[in-house]
């Protein structure tokens, strides 16, 4: 199918659109006939977008992570701060943004991750590369912050990082389970803990 460029613009309105509303909802209880008329598009263009279900999914995820990760390099690449200071300002945010119901579309991970594991392979390997690619960007973080003086920690920057985006990720879902921002509360503190803060 050729691009064109409202082509281009119609299908992310489409993702932009599922992002909001699976973010709240969850990708199984999102049909795609709601998403199709909250982004104004006819019914029977879908397949004119996407070639599957799996493949709109897949599509989605690859936004949501293209999006996240150019916000987290963002804050990651602060002139002038720490490492130490730039890995506050992204849990910072994590914490503002990934936490209970208003979310808006920030925590599509959180809410999507478990779910759609099991449902399509081409997701899970969409949320996989995702997911690394947030922990490589902890990981050069971390060791910039070893470079910098600003952290310690004991281990591998690699091992820590995985560590700590397992237990901001976990804590975003017991945040939600709980109705509360007490675990991540509790990250915050383990994550001084983890980097000698």
């Amino acid at each position: 199918m050729a691009r064109t460029a409202r082509t281009v613009d119609t299908r992310r309105s489409i993702l932009d659109v599922a992002q909001r509303i699976m973010a709240r909802k969850g990708y199984s209880a999102v049909g795609i006939n709601e998403v199709l008329a909250e982004a104004g598009v006819p019914k029977g263009s879908f397949y004119h977008y996407f070639a599957s279900k799996d493949a709109f999914g897949e599509a989605l995820l690859k936004a949501y992570f293209d999006e996240y990760i150019a916000d987290m390099d963002r804050v990651l690449r602060q002139p002038g701060r720490s490492a130490a200071e730039r890995l506050a300002a992204y849990w910072q945010q994590w914490r503002e943004t990934q936490s209970l119901d208003d979310c808006q579309g920030k925590c599509l991970a959180v809410k999507l991750g478990a779910e759609v594991a099991d449902l399509s392979e081409s997701m899970r390997l969409a949320l996989k590369e995702g997911t690394d690619a947030i922990v490589d960007r902890l990981e050069r973080t971390i060791a910039e912050g070893l470079a910098d003086g600003s952290i310690t920690i004991d281990g591998e920057p690699r091992g820590t990082a995985q560590a700590l985006y397992d237990m901001w990720l976990g804590a975003s879902v017991m945040a939600k389970i709980h109705r509360s921002l007490a675990p991540l509360d509790t990250a915050t503190t383990a994550t001084g803990q983890l980097l000698g803060l």
